[in-house]
């Protein structure tokens, strides 16, 4: 199984770290200054479709960029009660990016998800001059909305709706063009199946809006359109997926992904699946991309991930006294301030030993 470039590496890291962190060292060990335009300037480094998209189309670059940084806080607001938090921390993130595990695969899905919802985002917004609403395709009727009774006798697709097929197509344009075309190694497979499984859990999930239109509340006409579903349930989706990843291993013609195990379903387009097993992430290991989990805080009370027996790795927690102010007694003031008082909180919190 072969790891990541580290070109590859190099442009995950432009992708995915703020566009604030400055001085940043990549897996090339470069300093670059982490904003849209260092995806282009650094494009050097790489070659290919990347190259031909920075040149062609840099205004979609950035929206790549803003979608990736998407997909990380999407992951860390995921992961935020796991022993992997999906810490941005890159001397460690690019250790869990060489591994095929269902962490990686998670990061790899729900980038992708990122970048299509950024692009379509910003084609709706008239942000971009290759695309902008929908284009009106022949279609079935939606099903009746609450409320238009049967006084609903007309409808047509109008609105502003989301064009995805474009920012799917410029997210399988970006995110796969890191795999060399006609590879075929285990890696190469899963990369490639995961970031599919990310795209398709926004794409499948389009939702259908309508409004009414007519005199004193009728709905004589009513105009629908597609929008895209809000990223936290594409989020929500793709973890159910990581929670039910499927092992795999590569068939024996070289090509192709089977399940290891006998009793286990072949994935199908959404799932997410991995080839290796995870580490615990109890303790800290530069060597496997894990933090650890100590000085963690924890929930004392509760018995899910979140929990002091499981986050801290039986180790037990302690309790501390956290001192901080917060905003308080707020006032709206005409017109238009809020003016608040700041208040000392005393808070007891529980941290992982």
């Amino acid at each position: 199984m072969l790891p990541p470039s580290r070109a590859q590496l190099g442009l995950f890291f432009i992708l995915l770290f703020p566009a604030n962190i400055i001085g940043l060292w990549w897996a090339v060990g470069s300093p670059l200054v982490m904003e849209p335009n260092s995806i282009c300037r650094k494009m050097k480094r790489l070659a290919g479709k990347h190259a031909e998209l920075c040149q062609t189309e840099p205004e979609i670059v950035n929206e790549v960029s803003k979608g990736a940084r998407l997909g990380l806080r999407e992951c860390q607001y995921q992961f935020r009660s796991r022993r992997w938090n999906c810490t941005n921390h890159n001397k460690y993130f690019g250790k869990i990016l060489q591994q095929d595990i269902r962490e990686t695969a998670f990061v790899y899905a729900v980038t992708a998800a990122g970048v299509i919802h950024a692009v379509t985002q910003a084609c709706s917004m008239g942000e971009l001059l290759q695309c902008s609403c929908e284009v009106i395709r022949s279609r079935f009727p939606p099903h009746p909305i609450a409320g238009a009774g049967s006084e609903a006798s007309a409808w047509e697709w109008g609105g502003c709706g989301d064009d995805v097929e474009f920012g799917y197509e410029k997210s399988r344009q970006f995110m796969d063009a890191r795999q060399k075309k006609g590879k075929s190694d285990i890696r190469t497979l899963i990369d490639l199946h995961n970031n599919e499984a990310g795209r398709l859990a926004l794409k499948n999930h389009m939702r259908t809006e309508c409004k009414c239109h007519g005199l004193s509340g009728s709905c004589t006409l009513t105009t629908c359109w597609k929008k895209m579903p809000h990223f936290r349930e594409v989020g929500d989706q793709l973890l159910e997926r990581f929670n039910g990843a499927i092992k795999v291993m590569g068939g024996n013609d070289g090509k192709t992904l089977v399940p290891v195990g006998h009793s286990i379903k072949p994935p199908d387009q959404q799932d997410l699946i991995y080839s290796a097993d995870s580490p615990d992430f109890c303790n800290a290991n530069r060597k496997t991309g894990s933090l650890g989990t100590r000085g963690r805080a924890c929930n004392s009370t509760a018995m899910d991930l979140g929990g002091c027996d499981l986050l801290c790795c039986g180790r037990g927690h302690r309790e501390e006294a956290v001192v901080f102010q917060e905003n308080c007694l707020c006032r709206f003031h005409w017109c238009c301030v809020v003016q608040c008082k700041k208040c000392t909180v005393h808070k007891e919190v529980s941290l992982c030993l």
